[in-house]
């Protein structure tokens, strides 16, 4: 299964960012009320500059408190992106998000970000992907 597929099946293919410049509060605040763990760190909602995760967020909030929340998101935002296309596959970005440890990965074009998927969306495409295996060796067993 390609990525192009996976964003294809997403009921929500918006990409949720938040300008440079935006405090690690209002940032939080659109996680909590989106339900997402990320947002892109994007000037334009096009080019992604940075990506903040929940977990980002956390790690400051333990080492300093609520103090950092006034704090801006490029502070703490990952700027070494691991993007991927539209044309690479489901098991090659599952590899990539594990072997990084990390739960999100922007789609990106030609610098533009066409979408955002999530290491939970992968493993629902592979389990679907398995599903529709395992029903079509049944059928050729049971000769269907």
């Amino acid at each position: 299964m390609l990525v192009q597929q996976i964003l294809k099946s997403k009921s929500d293919d918006a990409v949720v960012t938040v300008a440079p410049g935006s405090t690690v509060a209002d940032a939080a605040k659109i996680l909590a009320e989106r339900r997402i763990g990320t947002v892109v760190v994007s000037a334009d909602g096009h080019a992604a500059l940075g990506i903040l995760s929940e977990r980002d967020i956390v790690r400051e909030v333990a080492k300093r408190g609520g103090a950092c929340l006034s704090d801006k998101v490029d502070t703490y935002m990952t700027t070494k992106l691991v993007t991927c296309t539209r044309n690479e596959s489901a098991d090659k970005v599952l590899q990539m998000m594990t072997d990084g440890r990390f739960r999100h990965m922007p789609v990106v074009e030609d610098g533009q970000l066409v979408g955002l998927i999530t290491i939970g969306d992968v493993v629902k495409s592979k389990l679907t992907e398995l599903a529709m295996e395992k029903d079509a060796l049944q059928g050729m067993i049971m000769g269907h």
